[in-house]
């Protein structure tokens, strides 16, 4: 079962995965599907570069979002960018610093992520970068050089308006992905990738985190021992309870 896909590492606070392999984070696929309509909206067209980090990027993994519609993949890589290794501070100060070396008008990252669900990271590189950012967005329209966002609420939603460029977080409530089709996935693998290295984004090193996890360890199991109270009728089975 899913339980068993995971084991908690108690030396190195990380849940480690067995054997699964990686996928887009549904969250990240929410942005992506934002990020196509406002394409779609353009008469002028508009250009989506994907951009992802960690200590190997898989190509394979990233193609979906290359053939949903993005245009280019940029990947950060370096070994010293592990996954467990990195907060929600060092992520958005690596993000931060390959979006500078990007052409950008808008930038829309997931809400969370789909393992620790922090959701700091696109609040962290909109303060980096000193933009303007808008939460759980679930309809985007640019107009006159500025967004209106449709942002959601408890009960209901609230539009808000904004200059360019920004920082939106994508809510679920865009809804899935699209589906590729044969064409534009055998397309996708001719669309231009990147691969950059710490040096090209200008940081010598992701900095320190500032969330240290002290203990992390499986609750222990315990066994129960479970009876069966019988009764006539309902209310002498409570008695005997």
């Amino acid at each position: 079962g899913p339980r068993d896909a995971f084991e908690i590492n108690p030396d190195s606070c990380l849940v480690e995965p067995r054997g699964i392999p990686p996928v887009l984070s549904l969250f990240d696929e929410n942005a992506l599907e934002l990020a196509l309509r406002i394409k779609d909206a353009q008469p002028e067209g508009a250009r989506i570069s994907v951009l992802s980090m960690g200590r190997r990027v898989s190509n394979a993994v990233m193609l979906k979002a290359l053939a949903a519609g993005a245009d280019d993949l940029v990947k950060v890589e370096d070994d010293s960018l592990e996954s467990g290794r990195l907060d929600s501070f060092a992520t958005a100060q690596v993000l931060a610093a390959a979006i500078r070396r990007l052409p950008h008008d808008l930038i829309i990252v997931g809400r969370q992520a789909a393992d620790f669900n922090d959701g700091q990271v696109g609040v962290g590189i909109a303060h980096i970068l000193d933009l303007p950012v808008i939460t759980l967005a679930r309809a985007v329209t640019v107009q006159n050089g500025g967004l209106m966002v449709e942002r959601v609420l408890a009960e209901g939603h609230e539009v808000v308006r904004a200059p360019l460029p920004a920082v939106i977080m994508a809510s679920n409530e865009v809804g899935e992905l699209r589906y590729p089709s044969m064409i534009q996935r055998r397309e996708a693998k001719q669309k231009p990738v990147q691969a950059w290295g710490m040096n090209e984004i200008g940081l010598a090193a992701p900095p320190s985190p500032r969330l240290v996890r002290k203990r992390l360890c499986a609750a222990e199991p315990k066994l129960r021992q479970c009876r069966i109270l019988d009764g006539k009728t309902p209310a002498e089975a409570g008695r005997d309870l």
